[in-house]
């Protein structure tokens, strides 16, 4: 007995220390995985906050550089006194400030006073340069300044105009930033917990989603640095008092936590004198993160709350707590229990054994499955080998099909060549050398078409990479018809394309989407043989559901049609209602994954017969711009 009770009181001396140790090893823990988790939120909301204030200034930073090159402009310069060029300059500002959005817009000649303005009175503009006419002479650089009026932050963007070294004038733009800021403000106030500052290199805040923090000083300054800020007219009446948000070390490019003053009241155009030292005030502890704008000679700050962070870390702090307690009473509870020693140890021991088993079957079975994985990689690799050689028979088969009205599209031009090369001959011997150059312009124009018929072959046989680019509709339309000209030349088929094909580019590949428009001309040509009018009609509608994203291209003929009992099969591999020897039936199935491979369906339907009958093939494509951009 008196050896049990040294052992248990050291027992539970041992719990009482777990316990202590868990709570703070969880506590800290927690706290530090809940700021790195909220400082890398922070971050990307510094990220998002940064690239919508640089997006909204880059959308207007070419406009100055793209006035100073209007002829209206310069010739105002040139001729400043000119009231009519004043009229039609102040026209010309007042549309560019409506479509560009900007709030201001005014020209200024070298003595600064304003020639033209986007307002019907140049009060406005007069203002402008009487408040910020130092800064405006000084430099041709943008920069952010308040406006007088409602306290809102203003871009000014400049643009200096000299001619032959000597100044003519000066473009200044002013964009207002209100409507940004009210985005931020709104964001503010549906996160409490998050608060962003925009501070300029005067280290002065210009923005903030906290309209109580606007225009207050980010450290203390003397008086003769409050009043040289103060007289740059940049602020929008006395400068506020200093916040006091970092020490002289200033923030560095981790994440910190700051003390920051509890602000009630939003900045007003009165003066307000920084508090007295002695007067304590209310502040927050938040966590801050700033990114620099390096062009725009700004800092973003953001100041996130981590209440919720330590809040979480009281409670794992508990969570340790008991994890310790319950180590320490499992201690306990196997130290009274050193009888059953030996029962646990055989149980560990079939337990080693049953997991020694278990092993050994999941390696046999992840051997086998590994051995079915590489099989069915083979088949699969075979499998696209074959679809590949594929439908580069069948590109091949066209090419075999069309071969004889090909060799007649060159032929005749060979012989025409022949006939025109002898005549010039004998024209050359008898001096007529004008007639021998139009020979030569024909022959020249006869051999530029063989050279774009046998261009447009070798495209075509050419197996096709997997590679979307951005494609015109029109010329991959143009270059399958001119592969079948002969027979719809021959055939004396109306061919018919929209005119609204050439605005239209997709992102596909183009040699493939040119195989499928051959197969697609080419079954239509064949389908109208015995048709009286035969008439193909090439056309394309919008996708409703696509909201303008994809376009739907419809391939119509005027031929017989095809029995609705038989379109489900249209698809089928080897299914074709040609004669035997004209056709695999694989030329609407390789089209079909094609289009499939594009992200596209190709579906067929038949022609009412007060459209004039025949069949429709359609298939949907993603629209792009000439430069790949999606729409």
């Amino acid at each position: 007995m008196a050896r049990r009770l040294p052992r248990t009181s050291a027992l539970v001396y041992l719990t009482v220390l777990l316990i202590l140790a868990g709570m703070a090893l969880g506590q800290r823990l927690s706290e530090r995985a809940g700021m790195e988790q909220l400082a890398a939120v922070a971050a990307e909301r510094l990220e998002l906050y940064a690239a919508s204030l640089e997006a909204e200034l880059a959308r207007h930073a070419y406009l100055p550089s793209l006035m100073a090159i209007d002829a209206d402009l310069q010739g105002l310069l040139a001729a400043p006194e000119d009231a009519t060029l004043r009229q039609k300059a102040s026209r010309k500002l007042a549309g560019i400030k409506v479509r560009a959005g900007l709030s201001l817009s005014f020209v200024t000649d070298a003595e600064g006073r304003v020639l033209a303005t986007s307002e019907p009175q140049p009060a406005a503009a007069e203002a402008v340069v009487r408040r910020l006419g130092a800064h405006l002479r000084s430099s041709n650089a943008h920069f952010f300044a308040a406006n007088e009026h409602n306290g809102s932050t203003d871009y000014f963007l400049l643009h200096n105009i000299s001619r032959a070294g000597r100044p003519l004038g000066q473009i200044v733009l002013r964009l207002n930033l209100a409507p940004l800021e009210a985005t931020w403000v709104d964001q503010g106030l549906r996160s409490q917990g998050e608060k962003l500052l925009v501070v300029d290199d005067k280290e002065v805040v210009i923005m903030s989603s906290v309209p109580a923090w606007k225009y207050h000083l980010l450290s203390e300054r003397s008086a003769a640095e409050r009043g040289e800020l103060q007289t740059s007219g940049r602020y929008a009446g006395p400068l506020r008092g200093a916040l006091n948000l970092f020490d002289d070390d200033g923030l560095q490019d981790e994440a910190r936590v700051v003390a920051v003053p509890l602000l009630q009241n939003p900045p007003t155009h009165e003066a307000s004198a920084p508090p007295p030292e002695s007067k304590s005030v209310a502040t927050q502890k938040l966590l801050a993160q700033q990114r620099a704008l390096v062009p725009l000679a700004l800092r973003l700050v953001t100041l996130s709350d981590p209440a919720e962070v330590w809040r979480q870390s009281r409670y794992a702090a508990w969570g340790g707590g008991a994890v310790g307690a319950l180590i320490g009473l499992l201690a306990l509870y196997l130290a009274s229990r050193r009888r059953a020693h030996d029962q646990l140890l055989q149980a560990s021991e079939a337990l080693r054994l049953a997991h020694a088993h278990l092993e050994t079957q999941v390696g046999e079975r992840t051997q086998e499955l590994s051995h079915t994985n590489q099989e069915l990689k083979r088949q699969i690799a075979q499998r696209l080998q074959a679809e590949d050689e594929l439908m580069q028979a069948a590109k091949l088969a066209v090419l075999g099909q069309m071969s004889a009205g090909i060799a007649h599209e060159v032929n005749q031009p060979l012989t025409a060549l022949r006939a025109l090369s002898r005549n010039s001959l004998l024209l050359l011997e008898k001096g007529r050398t004008e007639s021998v150059g139009n020979n030569l312009r024909t022959i020249d124009e006869m051999v530029e078409r063989m050279t774009g018929i046998t261009r447009q072959l070798k495209s075509f046989a050419r197996k096709a990479e997997s590679v979307h680019a951005p494609v015109s509709l029109a010329a991959a339309v143009r270059g399958a018809k001119l592969l079948l000209e002969h027979r719809l030349q021959a055939e004396l088929v109306d061919f018919a394309m929209s005119p609204e094909l050439d605005q239209v580019w997709v992102r596909c590949e183009p040699n493939r989407l040119e195989q499928v428009l051959v197969n697609l001309f080419a079954n239509a040509v064949d389908a109208m043989r015995d048709a009286p009018h035969k008439r193909l009609a090439i056309s394309t509608a919008a996708l409703p559901e696509s909201a303008g994203r994809r376009v739907l291209l419809r391939v119509s003929d005027s031929g017989a049609g095809m029995p609705a009992d038989l379109l489900p099969r249209l698809f089928e591999p080897f299914f074709t209602t040609k004669p035997a020897g004209q056709g695999l039936g694989l030329g609407l199935v390789i089209s079909s994954k094609i289009i499939h491979e594009f992200g596209g369906s190709l579906r067929a339907h038949a022609r009412p017969a007060d459209e004039g009958g025949g069949m429709t093939f359609e298939f949907d494509l993603e629209v792009c711009t000439r430069d790949g951009i999606n729409v």
